[in-house]
């Protein structure tokens, strides 16, 4: 399932690492709209989950997505589903502006939702899941899988933890996509169901600049959005990029787009530059560009030299572990409930603020 030329299908494969035993935890796919549906599943699986239900509207896509996954049943409707009290968490990758009315059912039914990025198409729809999380004490999850899903992500955290470059200061991210323009839904094109492209692709690096700076809240200070080339989709923002202080004093720049070139080998080359008090650190993600077509390379330089990783295969995915614990225990070591809750925040305020320079 990994497709590395398809940004959209993407869904890394790690080993498996079980948190628990088989049926422990059960879940459910829903709502199959965005290919990353097909990652989140994976990972929970690989930690020990089991998919007892998929459901979408289109039956015929929900029974290709079952026979990826043995032992999956297709569910006649999503309150199949929500009526079963064996099922703890609903994963869903629905059309964007769909994700917070589902995760508000979810949460009424007594389950986490665990929904693809972006998770809110407007600050109304995030006051209104604020306000189901702290009614029924169920847990809104996001998957921002260019950190939750990408070794040398989680890798530059682990340093980070450790000091390895001392205090954070700046984050430059650089988040380039494929547009594969023939093979996306209509819904990718309108921007009230997508909600643009700071609030979409844009949310990932907000969340790793909170993440590597340890910042609790940020300001975004300015952003911009254009559509360059792409006259034949009017609503489509095929370009973004935003400035943002935290409250630790670091400050981040990030770039997202949808202009990977045809020739590279991989659906984004993914870049992350992190500067600290002690040392800085590279992430590039996908590929290193002419030389090596697979990804995960982490280059880091401070008082001990320079040092380059490649961790591709070697660190795995905690995150999908955490988060089946998280939900069993009511604890929040994979992520917390207002670092999600911030990071879609403030891509719905950078995309709130855009100037539109094109």
């Amino acid at each position: 399932m990994t497709q590395k030329q398809d940004g959209m299908n993407y869904a890394p494969q790690g080993k498996p690492n079980p948190v628990v035993k088989p049926g422990e935890f059960i879940f459910a796919a829903a709502a199959l709209d965005h290919g990353h549906i097909q990652g989140m599943s994976q990972g929970l699986i690989e930690a020990g989950a089991s998919m007892k239900w998929v459901f979408d509207p289109d039956r015929a896509k929900a029974e290709a997505f079952a026979a990826h996954f043995p032992g999956a049943a297709v569910a006649d409707s999503l309150e199949q589903i929500l009526e079963d009290p064996s099922v703890r968490l609903v994963a869903a990758a629905a059309v964007p502006s769909e994700r917070c009315a589902l995760g508000l059912r979810v949460m009424d039914a007594g389950k986490d939702y665990f929904t693809d990025k972006t998770p809110f198409t407007s600050l109304e729809q995030l006051e209104s899941a604020r306000a189901k999380v702290r009614e029924t004490g169920r847990k809104y999850m996001v998957y921002f899988s260019e950190r939750l899903h990408v070794e040398s992500a989680i890798y530059a955290g682990q340093l980070i933890h450790d000091g390895a470059i001392g205090r954070v200061l700046q984050v430059t991210g650089f988040g380039p996509h494929r547009l594969s323009a023939a093979s996306r839904p209509d819904w990718f094109f309108r921007k009230a169901q997508y909600g643009g492209i700071l609030c979409d692709i844009g949310s990932h690096q907000i969340e790793q600049f909170l993440y590597y700076t340890g910042s609790k809240d940020a300001q975004v200070l300015h952003s911009k959005i254009a559509n360059y080339n792409h006259p034949e989709y009017p609503e489509l923002e095929d370009y973004g990029d935003a400035t943002l202080v935290g409250d630790t004093g670091a400050t981040q720049y990030f770039r997202v787009d949808w202009f990977t070139p045809d020739g590279l080998r991989t659906w984004g080359d993914g870049r992350t530059f992190i500067i600290g008090t002690e040392g800085t650190i590279e992430l590039r993600k996908y590929i290193d560009v002419a030389r090596d077509s697979e990804g995960d390379h982490v280059f880091l330089v401070n008082k001990d030299g320079e040092q380059h990783f490649a961790v591709h295969g070697q660190i795995g995915y905690p995150f999908f572990g955490q988060l089946i614990l998280d939900c069993l225990n009511r604890t929040e070591n994979a992520m917390t409930q207002e670092h999600a809750f911030k990071a879609a925040e403030l891509c719905l305020k950078a995309q709130e603020m855009a100037v539109r320079i094109s």
